[in-house]
């Protein structure tokens, strides 16, 4: 993607921030543009720190805009985003999740509207964040069996009262928690799951790390319930797993037998660490996208392939 041009040309990478019209479940809020006190045309879009010109003290009026879940907004002149086609009076918002009044856009996604949200993702290096992904597997020590839901739900309300965590709710079922910018949740054969904070340094993922699992451990030895982080189970079948009690879980234990052999066994039997990292530019992306795919075999094959070597030839 080219960089902004001198003359103040908005870049290629703003050009398609500005035409994403669908982002999470895909969507556009449609509105009347009117004109400013400039008696310019412009659209709104969100982008992250994304160099574009910026129209200042110029009032803008939308007659239909929801935007409670826009982050960054900034002004475009419409004739530099190129909103020319049929698309001419939408209102753009990238990157963020659909209101309650948004309507559902009819028209299909393009590659550009896909390539436009994730580069609404750019960041400038010092907004970079780390955030991880810890899960493990719980089982009951006298037994070495797997948690039942029982017990998960038990443990779930156990950290909510003694830590201060917010419930999460699936019908009358407790399926995780929430405090702050964290959350606990539960994978489908009951795989116990942090997802953390965005944070800046690697010192405060692992405090965090640390602080999480000395939450769990406090409530779990009282339950006679231990943990295991290891990234395949070492032991039972897919028949011994028991199944969480989410909706869509449900749906992808149907699905996952029709296009592949393995896909229960990635569903019910393995844990990871997961990380989330910030990117700056496309190029940035790539070269940390493609770190990432290669540092996976040799974690896979450390990690996990002499516990299924194992399975296979021991239980």
């Amino acid at each position: 993607m080219r960089k902004r041009k001198a003359s103040g040309e908005i870049s290629d990478v703003g050009r398609l921030m500005a035409l994403v019209s669908k982002a999470g479940s895909s969507y556009c809020i449609r509105s009347d543009i009117t004109r400013g006190r400039t008696g310019q045309n412009v659209a709104f879009g969100v982008v992250n720190n994304v160099e574009a010109p910026i129209m200042k003290e110029k009032s803008v009026i939308f007659s239909s805009l929801s935007c409670k879940n826009a982050r960054v907004a900034q002004f475009f002149p419409l004739e530099t985003v190129g909103f020319r086609s049929k698309r001419r009076n939408s209102v753009i918002v990238a990157a963020s999740p659909p209101t309650e009044d948004a309507l559902i856009a009819t028209e299909p996604l393009t590659k550009q509207d896909l390539v436009g949200y994730l580069a609404s993702g750019c960041k400038s290096k010092e907004k970079w964040r780390i955030g991880t992904e810890h899960e493990k597997f719980g089982f009951e020590i006298k037994t070495l069996r797997p948690m039942k839901y029982e017990q998960i739900a038990e443990l779930l309300n156990g950290i909510s009262e003694r830590f201060d965590w917010e419930k999460v709710m699936e019908g009358d079922k407790i399926i995780g928690l929430k405090q702050g910018k964290q959350s606990i949740s539960l994978e489908p054969g009951g795989q116990f799951e942090l997802s953390g904070a965005p944070l800046e340094t690697l010192h405060q993922t692992c405090a965090e790390v640390n602080s999480h699992l000395y939450q769990v451990k406090a409530v779990a030895e009282e339950m006679g319930i231990g943990f295991l982080g290891i990234g395949f189970q070492p032991k039972l079948g897919l028949k011994d797993i028991p199944v969480m009690p989410k909706g869509r879980y449900e749906i992808m234990r149907n699905y996952m037998p029709k296009v592949g052999s393995l896909g229960l066994d990635m569903m019910f039997r393995t844990c990871t660490v997961q990380v989330n990292l910030d990117f700056s530019s496309e190029a940035d992306m790539i070269r940390k996208f493609r770190a990432g795919l290669a540092l996976q075999p040799v974690r896979t094959l450390i990690l996990c392939l002499p516990l299924k070597i194992s399975a296979l030839l021991f239980f």
